[in-house]
């Protein structure tokens, strides 16, 4: 039986629909049950804070908490260093998604300004339901390989036949526009008063997110 190999390269798009904010709170002490409810605390704030500008509390989500033992490097009279046990850092990771509005975004920034918890911020653009523009890449892949294959066969004077193989290596796909925000600490006061939030983001218009994989299908000549 002969056969045909053809790779196709599958490209898909969509406009970003989903806003990512990643929160990280950290507090140190050397009480662990101190450095926890400090921890604690700020997160009640952002929480608080959040359902006041009028997001459910439910969608506020932790992603992470972390508890690590830090050490300092200290050295004692004879020269020698010895590491000195200063403390417990308690982080949480929190997560906020909601539909894409730059106004919406605005009071979300406003509210994590005036809640005080100075935590480290990220914003992400995404989409709500990767899952379908993966299968518009993939079904891209596919047509994009049988075009290919069929004007390949007709050139030799031959005709593409059953489907034989398909070799796939599942990739991990970004669905994040590469659109980037930095919020520099300095920034988020000014967000809390009452003509940030109405002027923040007019122009902001994320990038679209752009896929691209490929696949190998094999299929016979007939």
């Amino acid at each position: 039986m002969k056969t045909i190999t053809v790779k196709g390269a599958g490209r898909a798009s969509a406009p970003v629909d989903t806003v990512e904010l990643s929160f990280r709170v950290w507090a140190k002490d050397k009480s662990y049950d101190k450095a926890l409810g400090a921890a604690d605390k700020k997160v009640s704030a952002l929480e608080t804070a959040l359902v006041a500008a009028g997001f459910p509390a439910e969608d506020f989500q932790t992603a992470g908490f972390h508890v690590n033992t830090e050490y300092e490097g200290v050295c004692d009279d004879k020269g020698q260093y010895h590491n000195v046990f200063t403390g417990y850092n308690c982080s949480y990771d929190q997560l906020l998604r909601f539909g894409f509005d730059a106004a919406r975004l605005g009071e979300a920034l406003s509210a994590v300004a005036e809640s005080k918890a100075q935590p480290e911020l990220q914003v992400r653009f995404t989409v709500r339901e990767p899952e379908k523009l993966e299968a518009e890449l993939l079904r891209s892949a596919a047509e994009s390989a049988k075009a290919r294959a069929e004007i390949l066969c007709a050139a030799a004077g031959k005709s593409l036949g059953e489907l034989q193989r398909i070799d796939y290596d599942v990739s991990r796909l970004n669905f994040q526009s590469e659109t980037m925000m930095d919020m520099a600490e300095c920034a988020m006061p000014q967000m809390a008063n009452a003509k940030a939030k109405r002027s923040f983001g007019a122009a902001l218009r994320p990038q679209d997110i752009d896929l691209s994989d490929s696949a190998v299908f094999v299929w016979e000549i007939v």
